[in-house]
């Protein structure tokens, strides 16, 4: 039988503090998705991770049950997205950059050609996800990343729903504009 993120919760908060292992399982995937899209940066979004759940743990009681504990979650997640993007430098090392847009090995029986296309491809998707302002690749990343659901983003970020469509349709037309130069290429 599956247990609940509200009985974990009320758990956790009954005096079982390693309850909340549950719910880092359960969600600790999903967060990291939406901080590394979100942030760009391996590092850092395993950092931005591990400082929502601690945050999440320090104001568990103040979670009141009135929207799901994802939300509750992604909105931790997006505010300290939000904050590191603020304070971030404009400068990236060589080694950041190695590291952010460094080649996998092909597996055994792949085309080596095509697994670099594919690479090349998803670098230039990922910096043009960067270059967009952070209202509209939060929405971006949360409905095409992350699978949510509208009204589910809207709820998260405490937006209209046709705000969130918006934001959305606006980014996805940024985003095609700035791909433009691929399928030129192709």
């Amino acid at each position: 039988m599956d247990i609940s993120d509200t009985q974990i919760i009320e758990r956790t908060l009954g005096g079982e503090p390693e309850a909340f292992n549950e719910l880092v399982y359960r969600w600790e995937r999903h967060i990291y998705g939406l901080t590394l899209r979100m942030l760009g940066r391996d590092e850092e979004a395993k950092d931005a991770t591990q400082e929502t759940f601690i945050s999440a743990y320090r104001n568990l009681s103040k979670f009141r049950g009135e929207a799901k504990f994802s939300s509750w979650i992604y909105r931790i997640a997006l505010n300290i997205c939000n904050t590191r993007l603020r304070g971030r430098r404009n400068t990236i090392s060589i080694d950041e950059e190695r590291e952010e847009h460094g080649f996998e090995l092909a597996q055994d029986g792949d085309d080596i050609t095509e697994n670099i296309q594919k690479q090349q491809i998803a670098q230039h998707v990922r910096r043009a996800l960067q270059g967009l302002p952070p209202e509209m690749r939060q929405v971006i990343v949360m409905k095409e990343y992350e699978g949510l659901k509208f009204n589910e983003i809207a709820d998260i970020l405490s937006l209209p729903l046709s705000t969130v469509k918006t934001r959305m349709y606006t980014g996805l037309a940024e985003l095609k504009k700035r791909l433009a130069h691929l399928r030129e290429a192709v």
